[in-house]
């Protein structure tokens, strides 16, 4: 039998694949290759996210979107990673917490809340509006936030959100509150206004709720709210005056 030549050796060590044999250029097989693709592919992924690259932002853009379209049961940390295209541990680089980001987007809503009601106030301003006028404003720009982003107003008064006070939330709310109460100080001097205002603001956020659940057209035949309003502004603060 004849003996191996020296370039059947080298081929048999080509195909083994061994490192050691193998000299520069050699491919050391398709395993290798895919475990150090996939090697690349997690170290670019984590290094964008190292980087931010407007992570954080886009998260809570993303939880935003999320919970117009299917409500606030949908914000889970996964399922936000998911959309957001990182990995599922990401968001707790910037979110320690679930309710850290829940309360991030929280504000988002607060702060759209906030702008309606400024630009409510600015045009207020231009017609010289009284307190009532612009109490009555104040109130169809609440219920109408509420009925366009059913989703983020749930998510913005949820107990757990601001009770935990995280982000500031609770502080992001308040000023909203102050101006309806600030509003009832000068429509009812000498009374409670802060109790007055915290009556009416219940009233309203059971009426929002109650048109979301059907309940107040199934009691009453109508899913209209204006004369509900009308008649909670009267409750509590008194019948308005007769127009001239």
């Amino acid at each position: 039998m004849s003996q191996p030549s020296p370039q059947d050796h080298a081929r048999a060590r080509h195909h083994s694949g061994t490192d050691a044999d193998a000299g520069p250029g050699v491919d050391t097989g398709t395993d290798a290759r895919a475990e150090a693709e996939a090697g690349v592919e997690a170290e670019a992924r984590a290094g964008a996210e190292e980087k931010g690259d407007g992570l954080r932002e886009r998260l809570v853009r993303t939880g935003v979107a999320l919970v117009d379209a299917e409500g606030a049961q949908a914000l889970t940390l996964r399922e936000i990673a998911r959309r957001a295209g990182v990995s599922h541990g990401a968001p707790r680089r910037w979110f320690p917490t679930h309710l850290d980001l829940l309360s991030a987007i929280a504000r988002e809503g607060f702060a759209e809340l906030a702008a309606r009601v400024a630009e409510a106030d600015r045009e207020a301003d231009r017609t010289d509006a009284g307190p009532r006028e612009r109490v009555e404003t104040l109130t169809r720009v609440y219920l109408g936030y509420a009925a366009e982003r059913r989703g983020m107003y749930e998510l913005m008064f949820r107990h757990d959100l601001l009770e935990s006070g995280r982000l500031g939330l609770r502080e992001t709310s308040l000023p909203l509150f102050a101006r309806l109460a600030a509003l009832v100080a000068e429509l009812r001097p000498g009374t409670d206004a802060v109790t007055a205002a915290g009556a009416l603001w219940a009233n309203l956020h059971g009426l929002a709720q109650l048109r979301h659940w059907g309940s107040l057209s199934l009691a009453t035949g109508s899913d209209d709210p204006a004369p509900f309003v009308r008649a909670a502004l009267d409750a509590h603060l008194g019948p308005a005056e007769p127009t001239r």
